[in-house]
């Protein structure tokens, strides 16, 4: 029985994702209104994507050991090239979109090519170069084409009828939720494969790789590029979401928000980026509601002041949750596990042979 429970529960969960909009259920502190309201879907689809988008990051840092900080620029490559494609080459959606996933697969196929010729923090500092660049490029506006501070907008008559206005959020949710199931299927097939494995020799070892006769560089390339198309992607759903492209998605700081996410979750495990990315993108919508909230404006001023900024809040979970739980929302099954288990077993697990 437990077995079964084991193998069935993602489906039980993602069928229980997929009904959320249908239900009426409060969610008090965790949520401002009802599950299906539009407000909560909105914020439990951002939560789902940037699930997604920190388990095709760990693809490189938790699976092949890449410590990459331009993995943002995959993400706005896929947001700003699928906008432009509709505003100024006259493309529907579904064509743009294709377009900008296609550009950030090129991109990361090319820049990965260049950035993993050199190794360790040679290689995340070539990466953090090409992000800079890529976020100093969009500030600029070239052309006035990437909008500058104030980003460009979706145009509304490129988009599906079934995708715009307040009522149709449960059908955005939805395209955010079978884009974490794609990019599941996606991590977990590949690194199920002999290719993953290959990726999982030459995190632990690269040199020993190289001794069995296979090439790192190239494994790496693919993993490098299959992470950037995982994010291009993202990168559609995100401009869908929120309705236009803005430089934020460009900055270095929301590559950090995906190291971060993967780090809370559990680098290099099955569901702990998930996990990490919707308690990330969760706590940074509902502490800045308790910030700005009334109860927090009312405190001294000794504790009013730290608890009034956001991030204060953000960083102190995420020491607590490290502190408490150094491999992340992952291992905490398992330290539950161990805590039922009988403390008089373990002495005599650890006696020598023939001791007893």
């Amino acid at each position: 029985m437990t077995a079964h429970l084991k193998r069935w529960w993602p489906l039980a969960l993602l069928l229980v994702l997929a009904a959320a909009p249908y239900s009426a259920l409060p969610l008090p502190g965790l949520l401002d209104g009802p599950l299906g309201s539009p407000g909560s879907l909105q914020l439990i689809a951002l939560c789902l994507l940037y699930g997604g988008l920190a388990t095709g990051y760990d693809l490189l840092l938790g699976r092949t050991g890449l410590l990459s900080f331009g993995h943002a620029l995959y993400f706005a490559t896929g947001l700003y090239a699928t906008d432009l494609a509709m505003l100024e080459l006259d493309l529907d959606f579904l064509p743009a979109a294709l377009f900008g996933t296609a550009c950030s697969v090129a991109l990361a196929l090319a820049l990965g090519a260049v950035a993993l010729r050199v190794t360790g923090i040679g290689f995340s500092m070539v990466t953090l170069a090409f992000a800079q660049a890529g976020a100093i490029l969009v500030q600029r506006n070239p052309g006035g084409y990437t909008g500058g501070e104030e980003g460009r907008s979706a145009p509304a008559p490129r988009l599906p009828d079934a995708l715009l206005g307040i009522q149709n959020t449960a059908n955005l949710y939805w395209i955010a939720l079978a884009y974490l199931v794609l990019t599941l299927a996606v991590v977990h097939w590949t690194t199920s494969s002999p290719t993953g494995r290959v990726w999982a020799g030459i995190r632990e070892n690269e040199r020993r790789v190289e001794v069995l006769g296979l090439r790192p560089y190239g494994f790496k390339l693919l993993a490098f590029t299959v992470s950037g198309a995982l994010a291009g992607a993202g990168g559609v759903v995100y401009l869908l979401l929120t309705g236009g492209a803005t430089p934020q998605a460009a900055s270095s700081d929301a590559t950090l928000a995906l190291l971060v996410m993967v780090v809370l979750g559990g680098s290099g495990t099955r569901w702990g980026p998930l996990l990490g990315g919707v308690l990330y993108t969760w706590a940074a919508h509902r502490l800045g509601d308790l910030a700005n909230s009334a109860a927090v404006a009312d405190l001294p001023a000794v504790l009013r002041v730290p608890l009034s900024q956001p991030l204060f809040l953000l960083g102190t979970l995420f020491v607590a949750v490290v502190s408490l739980l150094p491999g992340g929302l992952a291992e905490l099954p398992a330290r539950l596990r161990t805590g039922r288990t009988p403390t008089a077993a373990a002495p005599a697990a650890a006696l020598p042979e023939g001791a007893a």
